[in-house]
């Protein structure tokens, strides 16, 4: 190893001894807290990402797809309470493809490979009912496929056909969706269901199209499709317009300085009604013509007499011609039959309300503002429209609560940050602080260690070999040091004569190091504290390392 590597380690050694039990404690906890935070860090980066394998599985095909990913020793999890099983991104066409050769899942609807199965012997019952449930299981999977969806369920009702029935039933259709996560679909989502539905079957209308969620909420009912009822067409009517004319008020008077309620009447009632008409042909003569014409020429004869036996017996007369001619002629018209059917939802007749601030309004034209709501609403006053537009005193007192009520969620929203920005500090502290401590610990020992040095190198720095002598003395051998002598056993304060007899009696060595403890014994009753750090730092830089 290089020897500044060693010398690093050395360094960083001596340091760690010279900690108190405090300190130590400290930079365990510190160095504890960063191994765990490393450690949860890199088990969080190096997770796979899982996806979906299979969902809206049964339990026995989980139970048979959760023992294949054993045995191939692939990690999974189970979602939506156990119908959805999750495997790495990496795995899924893998198992998938796995899963495909040993037949799983094997409760699948099968879709067109129902057909597959079937013999030369299935009657045709059984060949329509295997095709019904080929479309379903097909639509059942589609559906499935869309973001939200988890799983899917397809009932159709698709009548019989028969040259003996005069009227046909249109086909109907059922879905039942379930959502993950708790999610729901949107108006456009439910929309492409149903549209996918009824262009799978033959006849089928989107209207005829029932929508269901697993919380039972209706999506799409029969009858009336994906865009509700009448009351919510008349509510979707009512929030356009209302929308409508708001904005164009908000333009000319201000926000806030105008209210706009719309009130529509929409029918109820479905219409149907079938218009025969019947006209000639171009060129061809009118429907029916009749021609009759009769001849006669000579004298009419006798009328006859009755004979023998009662039998008539011609009388004499004159000869006669006659002649009698008749026509009657059908000719070809033109036929058309046009049947209109009218849907509930139609608007029959609607009221619109303006009121203005009177405050705000100024000196604004009421005909004008009149006919630009008139315009924008679309009031027509043949079908029993009305329109009122005035203009009145605001009241304040919903003003001042809905700004109270903004500036209450707004303090909330301040003290939700607030609250998670002290969550993340404290985190932040109980993680940073011991690290913190021990650092500052660290640079206050050095500190201490250069502060003793400078003061040893200003009380000794003329004869060092004096402070190596006065700590190997006070190391080794305390009691003889104090027994030397030339150290008296009772210490005054300082005295510059007996210092001076010192110097011309004994040797200058001697000297000085009497004079180097006179004054370490009167810093000592100066600063013992002081004192004491100072000697123990000197013990500890001359242990061995």
């Amino acid at each position: 190893m290089p020897q500044a590597v060693q010398n690093v380690f050395q360094r960083i050694g001596r340091v760690i001894a010279g900690f108190t039990v405090a300190q130590r404690t400290i930079a365990i906890i510190g160095v504890a807290v960063l191994a765990l935070g490393i450690i949860a860090l890199s088990s969080w980066l190096s997770r796979p990402t899982f996806t979906p394998l299979f969902s809206g599985l049964s339990p026995s095909d989980a139970n048979a797809v959760v023992e294949q990913l054993r045995s191939a020793s692939v990690p999974y999890e189970l979602s939506a309470g156990g119908t959805t099983v999750l495997v790495p991104e990496k795995d899924v066409y893998d198992q998938r493809l796995t899963a495909a050769a040993a037949g799983l899942p094997t409760s699948s609807s099968g879709g067109y490979s129902l057909l597959d199965d079937m013999g030369v012997t299935t009657s045709e019952f059984q060949q329509s009912v295997t095709y019904k449930r080929a479309i379903e299981g097909e639509l059942a999977a589609t559906i499935s496929a869309l973001d939200g969806v988890s799983a899917a369920s397809v009932q159709l009702a698709i009548p019989e056909e028969s040259v003996f029935v005069s009227e046909t039933v249109d086909p109907t259709a059922s879905v039942f969706i379930e959502t993950g996560n708790g999610s729901t679909l949107s108006q456009k989502q439910v929309e492409a269901i149903v549209h996918l539905t009824s262009a799978a079957v033959s006849g089928m209308k989107p209207e005829n199209v029932a929508v269901v969620d697993q919380t039972g909420h209706t999506l799409s009912a029969a009858g009336v499709g994906a865009t509700g009822g009448v009351d919510q067409q008349a509510g979707d009517y009512e929030a356009r317009v209302e929308a409508s004319v708001q904005q164009m008020l908000d333009t000319v008077v201000g926000a806030g300085n105008a209210t706009v309620t719309v009130s529509a009447v929409i029918d109820r009632s479905q219409n149907e009604r079938l218009d025969e008409t019947y006209t000639p042909a171009e060129g061809t003569p009118p429907l029916t013509e009749e021609i009759r014409s009769e001849t006669q020429n000579g004298s009419s004869t006798g009328a006859g007499v009755l004979g023998p036996d009662n039998i008539a017996v011609p009388s004499e007369g004159g000869d006669g011609t006659s002649e009698s001619t008749a026509e009657t002629r059908t000719n070809a018209i033109n036929k058309t039959t046009q049947s209109t059917t009218t849907p509930a939802g139609s608007l029959t007749r609607q009221s619109v309300s303006v009121a203005i601030d009177q405050a705000t309004a100024g000196d604004a034209n009421i005909a004008k503002l009149n006919d630009l709501v008139a315009a924008a609403a679309g009031i027509d006053t043949d079908r029993g429209d009305t329109l009122s537009v005035e203009m009145v005193a605001f009241s304040q007192t919903s003003a001042e609560a809905a700004q109270s009520a903004l500036q209450a969620a707004k303090e909330a929203e301040q003290a939700a940050q607030q609250a998670a920005l002290l969550n993340t500090v404290i985190v932040a502290a109980a993680i940073g602080l011991p690290l913190l401590a021990a650092v500052i610990a660290l640079i206050v020992r050095a500190r201490r260690k250069s502060g003793a040095a400078a003061e040893m190198d200003a009380m000794f720095g003329d004869r060092p070999e004096a402070l190596g002598t006065l700590g190997s003395n006070l190391l080794t051998a305390p009691t003889a040091l104090l027994d030397s002598p030339t150290v008296p056993l009772a210490i005054t304060e300082p005295d510059p004569h007996p210092v001076a007899e010192l110097e011309i009696e004994t040797e200058p060595a001697q000297v000085t190091l009497e004079r180097r403890r006179i004054e370490l014994d009167a810093l000592t009753r100066q600063d013992p504290k002081r004192t004491a750090e100072l000697l123990r730092t000197l013990i500890d830089d001359r242990q061995p390392a």
